[in-house]
């Protein structure tokens, strides 16, 4: 499909028959563009990227290249679970950079958030076309546009997926999942076979923690904040509440409180919970979370995670607050 409209005839995908016509159908087309040639994808774990892999090593196998960069600013498990999934199960050809050091290092004592954001965007495709050069006869770029990236941006992608390939790489877009809502991007990778808690992973931005680590980021204030989101995560999977909440993460400033600990007096920093609804992104309301699964929350942060004493919970909907803290 060379066009980036939606045709009105085409049905919403809802159920596992309409996901397999469907990927059946971008199959033959992938073929038909891509010939023998290989295709480079950026494979980030996210949601769309994570499907556009799946599909097109269903329709082309090894000549599709990811390649995965871990900018240490991933949550917990995330990077592994890339590996574990297209690395070993299905056994994708992977390129796997750990970045961690380069990005850290190029982050310290900035502090200003529209700066580390460039600086994250900046190097993340600065390692990627370090990574594109070493690869012969890459012809095609994958990417993970869904169709509401091409209604808000008219066709350009650049902040989500690598905007900034070098010149002399003329390479042609390979988009099979362009057309579709982010609604049937899952239903489509739940038919694909990935694990269902990756197919219905939460948006997470480009930066990563690199937004939630408020201020310049240190390495045991991101540690902190890495160990203290994944016990949220945990606990929101065990109530039943991983599935009704749209998004919801950990933020930690760079301020710190005196607390008790072994009855001595040290300072720590605060969590906060954010945890938001929403249809759209451009509003936002307020889950409300039961105060038995916060204390539950607060009691395994506070005695689990080194560096924090106290558990906040931030209440603003947006408009007012911005979803991301920066």
């Amino acid at each position: 499909m060379s066009t980036n409209v939606r045709p009105e005839t085409m049905e919403r995908i809802t159920t596992p028959e309409l996901a397999k016509a469907f990927i059946d159908e971008q199959v033959a087309e992938v073929r038909a563009q891509v010939g023998d040639k290989k295709v480079l994808l950026a494979l980030s774990g996210g949601v769309d990227s994570s499907v556009v892999a799946a599909l097109l090593i269903k329709a082309i196998g090894k000549q599709l290249v990811c390649v995965h960069v871990n900018h240490g600013l991933m949550r917990k498990g995330e990077s592994e679970n890339v590996i574990e999934v297209f690395g070993k199960e299905l056994d994708a050809n992977l390129v796997y950079i750990d970045a961690t050091d380069r990005f850290l290092d190029l982050l310290a004592g900035v502090d200003e958030p529209e700066k580390k954001r460039k600086i994250i965007g900046n190097e993340f495709i600065e390692v990627f076309n370090e990574e594109a050069k070493k690869l012969e006869g890459i012809a095609f770029l994958a990417q993970g546009t869904i169709y509401p990236d091409i209604l808000e941006s008219d066709g350009v992608k650049a902040h989500h997926n690598v905007g900034g390939l070098p010149e002399d790489m003329k390479l042609e877009l390979v988009e099979p999942v362009k057309l579709l809502y982010k609604d049937e991007v899952r239903v489509v990778g739940e038919a694909l076979g990935l694990p269902h808690a990756m197919v219905y992973r939460q948006p997470f931005p480009g930066p990563g923690l690199g937004v939630r680590c408020l201020g310049a980021i240190t390495r045991d204030r991101l540690h902190a904040l890495r160990e203290a989101d994944a016990i949220l995560r945990e606990e929101f999977d065990n109530c039943g509440l991983a599935e009704k909440v749209w998004q919801y993460f950990i933020a930690i400033p760079d301020v710190k409180s005196v607390g008790v600990r072994n009855d001595k007096r040290y300072e720590g920093w605060p969590a906060i919970i954010r945890a938001v609804n929403t249809k759209d992104a451009m509003t936002a309301t307020i889950e409300e979370i039961p105060y038995p699964i916060l204390h539950k929350i607060t009691d395994r942060i506070t005695h689990e995670v080194e560096g924090i004493n106290r558990v906040l919970l931030d209440l603003t909907p947006k408009p007012i607050g911005t979803i991301e803290w920066e």
